[in-house]
């Protein structure tokens, strides 16, 4: 009978030792996560400038590229459901949206040049199902 306690109280103990170490790896996880976000999240406001955008986009290309996410024939980034961002500005000149890597190809430096005073604004933010991680944002100008 002591035998069947002792085995029983010890498969209790490493029950309890695995929920606790799944747990810990469960809050370690949503705490990566966590940061991973706030950093992006960051940017979701007002009162933007082009600045600021260049540099959630190379954030952005970095993501990617640390992810190795595939590229398709036009140069545009193959969107997963785990580490993909993609980030869409949207011009109010012409409301025409466009792709970080559109605003990439044309050159950063020019994107400063050119927009580096001008305001934009967080309009939307996506999520990935399946890892809770930023997936996109948009901006919009708000004015010239």
């Amino acid at each position: 009978m002591k035998k069947i306690l002792a085995v029983l109280l010890i498969l209790m103990i490493i029950i309890v030792i695995v929920v606790v170490f799944y747990y810990k790896d469960i809050q370690a996880k949503k705490q990566e996560i966590d940061n991973f976000n706030r950093v992006y999240l960051n940017y979701n406001k007002d009162n933007l400038n082009g600045l600021d955008i260049t540099t959630i986009i190379n954030r952005a290309i970095s993501n990617n590229e640390k992810y190795a996410i595939a590229k398709d024939e036009e140069g545009l980034y193959v969107l997963d459901d785990e580490y993909s961002i993609e980030i869409y500005v949207t011009m109010i000149i012409n409301e025409t949206t466009y792709r970080m890597e559109r605003i990439e190809d044309l050159g950063m430096n020019s994107f400063v040049a050119y927009f580096g005073e001008v305001s934009f604004k967080c309009t939307d933010v996506q999520y990935h199902e399946k890892t809770g991680r930023v997936a996109s944002m948009t901006f919009e100008a708000t004015e010239y």
